[in-house]
C-alpha cells in the first residue's frame, strides 16, 4: 500500500489488547496449558492473535506509529511478544476497566506524540483471511476522514449469514461521496428473526474497527463520558514523564468500568458512518464455537484438538 509521506506521518493505529477474554479461557488453556488471555494465544494458526493483528496493521501503518494498549497483570504474556516493539508504543493500564478507559488513555498518549493524528482502532481478537484486502478498506476510511474530518467511520463486514452473536449496523444514506454510509442504527446481538431481517436488508456486522481524527474521537468522549474525559485531561501534563505511572495508577483506582461501544457509539451516534467491507472473510473469535467454525470454514483441523 502506498501513501504519500505526509499522509503516512499522520496515520496511527491503536491495538486494544487489555481484555481478559474469559469466554475463551477454557479453550486457550487447552491450547497453551495456561490461562492465557486470547489475544496472546495462537487461537488460529501458529502465532498469537496480537501478533497477527500487528502484522496486518503494519501493512498500512508504520510500526513506530502503532500503539498497543495492554493491562499490567498480563505482563508475562505480552512482554515476550512485544519485546521488539518501540517502548513509546506500549500503553500499560494498571487494571482493565473496559474499552472506554483503554481507548481514551491511548488517545491522550497519542496526543503527546502527534496532535494532528488520524487514528484507526483495532481489537485483537479477529480472524481475517485477506489482510491486504482488509487494510485497503482501512485506507479508504482514512481517505474519507481527510475529506470529512467530523466523521468517525466504523468498518462494517458484509454479512454472509443471519448471525445472532454479533452486533449489526444498519446503514443509511451515502456520505463523504461514498463508499461510506451514515449509521442509522446499531443492533446488538439480535434475536434470530431480527437477524434474518437485518441480513435480508443488507445490514453489516460491526467489526468495532474504527477510523477517525484524534480530535474527533476525543470529542466523542467529551459528549458521551465527560467525567472520564476530564479525569484524563487533568493528568495529561504527566503523560510521557516519570510521573505518569503514579498518576495513572491513582486515576484507575477510582474509575468505573465503561464500554466504548455501548456508552459512546450506541448512546451518542454523533457523525458516525460505516464503510462496508466486502469480499474479505472475517470472524470475531470471542466465543469457542466461532473459533471452531472458523477452522471448519478454512478447512483446517487444529493441532490441539484431541484425536
Amino acid at each position: 500500500m502506498n501513501y504519500d509521506n505526509g499522509n503516512q506521518r499522520q496515520r496511527w493505529a491503536i491495538l486494544l489488547a487489555g481484555g481478559e477474554g474469559k469466554r475463551l479461557s477454557a479453550l486457550t488453556r487447552q491450547i497453551t496449558g495456561d490461562a492465557t488471555p486470547k489475544q496472546f494465544c495462537p487461537v488460529i494458526g501458529n502465532r498469537s492473535l496480537i501478533e497477527q493483528t500487528l502484522q496486518r496493521v503494519s501493512l498500512a501503518i508504520e510500526e513506530e506509529q502503532i500503539l498497543t494498549s495492554v493491562t499490567r497483570s498480563h505482563e508475562r504474556f505480552y512482554r515476550p511478544i512485544l519485546a521488539a516493539t518501540p517502548q513509546h508504543t506500549l500503553i500499560v493500564q494498571p487494571e482493565n476497566r473496559g474499552t472506554a478507559p483503554a481507548i481514551i488513555y491511548a488517545l491522550f498518549r497519542l496526543a503527546e506524540l502527534a496532535s494532528d493524528a488520524r487514528v484507526a482502532l483495532f481489537p485483537c481478537d479477529h480472524f481475517v483471511r485477506d489482510d491486504r484486502g482488509f487494510m485497503r478498506h482501512v485506507e479508504l476510511a482514512f481517505d474519507a476522514i481527510d475529506r470529512r474530518p467530523e466523521l468517525t467511520i466504523l468498518l462494517g463486514i458484509a454479512a454472509d449469514r443471519p448471525e445472532t452473536g454479533y452486533g449489526w449496523i444498519e446503514p443509511g444514506q451515502v456520505v463523504a461521496d461514498g463508499p461510506v454510509f451514515e449509521v442509522r442504527r446499531f443492533w446488538e446481538k439480535p434475536r434470530a428473526g431480527v437477524a434474518t431481517e437485518l441480513f435480508g436488508r443488507g445490514c453489516l456486522w460491526n467489526s468495532f474497527v474504527m477510523v477517525g481524527r484524534l480530535s474527533t474521537l476525543l470529542g466523542l468522549f467529551i459528549i458521551a463520558l465527560p467525567d472520564l474525559y476530564a479525569a484524563f485531561k487533568k493528568i495529561q501534563p504527566t503523560l510521557g514523564t516519570a510521573s505518569e505511572h503514579k498518576t495513572v495508577e491513582r486515576l484507575y483506582r477510582d474509575l468505573r468500568n465503561a464500554n466504548f461501544s455501548d456508552e459512546v457509539l450506541a448512546r451518542y451516534p454523533v457523525n458516525l458512518a460505516v464503510l462496508p467491507v466486502r469480499d474479505v472473510e472475517w470472524s470475531d473469535l470471542g466465543e469457542p464455537h466461532r473459533v471452531m467454525d472458523t477452522y471448519a470454514r478454512i478447512g483446517v483441523r487444529p493441532k490441539w484438538v484431541a484425536a
